[in-house]
């Protein structure tokens, strides 16, 4: 079992990239293993730690089909329904709350919006 080469922040070679970066450049890592590993030094607590994959490996990112983006704007939708009262609150329910913002402060002075 090799070790994965470590490398300081910013100091990463050429040919390696994150997930980030790889989708920046309409790449995906494509089900390579992490390559490397990029550490970001802290004071007092453990560094930050960036998994590394090679862009010479990486694969074109999946377009997206019409069933992706009529199941992604599914997921979205449901994100807006409150649970308490099945109204599109028209932004995402926040989840410290659980519900839209009336619902969780009932007795606020505020009107219901529709």
């Amino acid at each position: 079992m090799a070790a994965l080469p470590v490398f300081r922040w910013r100091l990463a070679p050429d040919g390696y990239a994150t997930r980030r970066q790889l989708r920046a450049r309409g790449l995906r890592p494509g089900g390579q293993e992490v390559a490397a590993t990029l550490e970001r030094p802290r004071r007092r607590r453990e560094p930050l730690v960036a998994y590394l994959y090679r862009v010479d490996l990486a694969k074109p990112v999946r377009p997206m089909t019409p069933g992706r983006w009529v199941a992604l704007a599914a997921a979205n939708r449901a994100r807006r329904i409150c649970p308490q009262c099945r109204r599109d609150a028209g932004y995402v329910i926040p989840a410290s709350l659980g519900t839209c913002v009336p619902c969780a402060y009932p007795d606020s002075d505020s009107p219901r919006s529709v």
